[in-house]
């Protein structure tokens, strides 16, 4: 993972919970795995953590920032899948691949 690279994906991530739009948001995982496929997958997981602490002191309303969070979690989780299923490290394209055949939520949101 590049400097450059991160810093683009935490630039994303910011803009779209700044906008509070629920529904941008919540596609906000989908579309950095489909941005940054080869990427580690524990990135999107730092990614949106940094957003979210980035926005934590200057938005009134903490809704977007706690969905970031949970995000966040939730795709830590899915790692910890797609590693115990013997692809180490994960890479956002094996989200990609697990969320297709075993847990489709982040592609349903």
């Amino acid at each position: 993972m590049g400097r450059a690279r991160l810093d683009i994906m935490i630039e994303f991530a910011t803009g779209e919970l700044a906008s509070g739009d629920t529904a941008r948001v919540s596609r906000l995982v989908r579309i950095l795995a489909a941005q940054h496929p080869d990427e580690k997958a524990l990135t999107l997981c730092f990614a949106l953590t940094s957003a979210a602490s980035a926005l934590e002191d200057v938005v009134q309303d903490h809704k977007t920032v706690s969905l970031a969070y949970k995000l966040a979690a939730l795709v830590a989780a899915d790692t910890l899948a797609v590693e115990a299923l013997g692809r180490a490290p994960a890479r956002a394209v094996d989200l990609l691949h697990f969320w297709r055949r075993v847990d489709p939520w982040f592609l349903t949101l």
